[in-house]
């Protein structure tokens, strides 16, 4: 029986949603001989190693690979080259094509809650996932500003009347991620209101302490798990399909 090998790019991954995740629906849809793996790699020119499974159908990609994988695939997905990274690879006929499921998985998230008066937005951190994030903002139409150590408006001189007339927030950073679930990106919480959406792509702890310090100004709050299931979905179609 043909085998079917899958897995996790990343760095210290042991912590991960989705070995578990695709083992379970291999059990629920009675695949046999599928295997979901961690390719746990200390740098990146590592990857060549697992390219030459011949059994492997799928991959995602999670931090800090996720630009660093472009230049060892053949092909990009549109998302995938205008986001400039990639998070789910597929091999088909010998070829290796990238893809960005993080924007689909953050487009249904960002759905949930969002009101019309949602047009502004601030992205806490400039990553990989950041890059998705302003990706699907800028199809909803919706202008932002980003804040990171290294950008002009940074964690140390965000203005609180820019927090306050940008209703959607979006947490990009992996500060406040078990186990230092008491840590929180610098912010000034009294600037949020009622009216704010505010969504942590971190999803343990299902609450970080920054997603209770905006709960308690009587945000609208929102953790990373939907849109890692949303993700985890759409990489499971593309390599079937």
């Amino acid at each position: 029986m043909e085998r079917h090998d899958f897995g996790l790019l990343g760095k210290n991954i042991s912590y991960s949603f989705s070995k578990k995740y695709f083992e379970e629906k291999f059990k629920k849809l009675f695949l046999k001989n599928y295997s979901y793996n961690f390719f746990d790699i200390a740098d990146i020119n590592d990857v060549t190693a697992i390219f030459t499974n011949p059994n492997l159908v799928g991959m995602n990609v999670t931090i800090p690979y996720k630009q660093a994988i472009i230049p060892y695939l053949d092909d990009l997905s549109e998302e995938a080259r205008s986001i400039g990274a990639v998070n789910c690879v597929s091999f088909r006929d010998g070829k290796k094509t990238g893809y960005n499921t993080d924007a689909f998985g953050f487009e249904k998230t960002l759905l949930i809650h969002k009101k019309d008066d949602h047009r502004k937005a601030l992205i806490l951190g400039d990553g990989g996932a950041a890059k998705a994030v302003k990706y699907i903002l800028q199809k909803h139409g919706i202008a932002y500003h980003t804040v990171s150590r290294k950008s002009e408006i940074n964690f140390d001189n965000l203005p609180s009347d820019l927090v306050k007339d940008s209703l959607l927030i979006i947490q990009t950073t992996p500060v406040g991620t078990f186990p230092n679930v008491e840590d929180s990106v610098s912010f000034p919480f009294d600037a949020v209101s009622d009216q704010h959406y505010v969504i942590d792509l971190i999803y343990n702890p299902s609450e970080t302490a920054f997603l209770k310090r905006c709960a308690a100004n009587g945000a609208t709050t929102i953790n990373g798990f939907f849109m890692l299931e949303q993700q985890a979905e759409k990489a499971w179609e593309i390599w079937n399909s």
